[in-house]
């Protein structure tokens, strides 16, 4: 699915768009293959007698209730956040109903790290924690070809563009700083 563009200023570019790792899908995927077996299995094992009736309209509710929560809504989640580098910030969007994006800017950034498990580095997946000035960071969590996005996201920052500096002031106006004079200088 491709971004949308409107979001990108007219010179930028989309270099990365990520989702996140598939491994995020197993355990919603799981649930909703046992809440059918459940199902299949009320099914066919309870009597056609009214209390039995009465016992597969609860269970069906229950294994609904749990799909929805534990199945359904987590692969919309999944579906529905996007990891995007651009060649001037990073764009985080998650939301299904409520969309809210984060932009954190390139030249802004301080630090990043990747954190991965065992699991993680068998998968190619990690955890890409982004530090920027200020208090902000950002979490990628589950990030797919996690060790090649950071070693991008370095380069990006290397080759972003430095923050516009104030032009307005004149330069016969700006003053030099005083020199420190210590105890034993003139």
């Amino acid at each position: 699915m491709a971004f949308p563009e409107d979001v990108l200023t007219d010179e930028e570019e989309v270099v990365l768009h990520l989702a996140p790792h598939w491994k995020a899908a197993v355990a919603p995927v799981a649930v909703l293959a046992l809440a059918l077996t459940g199902e299949i299995l009320a099914w066919v094992m309870l009597p056609e007698t009214e209390g039995g009736t009465v016992a597969l309209w609860l269970i069906s509710a229950i294994l609904l209730w749990n799909s929805l929560r534990h199945g359904v809504r987590p692969l919309l989640i999944w579906r529905f956040t996007h990891y995007v580098f651009t060649n001037e910030r990073i764009l985080l969007q998650h939301g299904v109903l409520v969309r809210e994006r984060r932009d954190l800017p390139l030249n802004r950034v301080n630090d990043h790290a990747l954190t991965q498990s065992v699991l993680d580095r068998m998968l190619g997946s990690g955890t890409l924690t982004v530090d920027s000035i200020g208090d902000q960071s950002a979490v990628l969590a589950g990030l797919p070809h996690a060790e090649r996005v950071q070693t991008i996201l370095y380069d990006l920052i290397e080759h972003s563009p430095a923050e516009p500096e104030d032009d307005d002031e004149d330069p016969e106006q700006q003053t030099a700083p005083e020199p420190h004079r210590g105890l034993f200088r003139r």
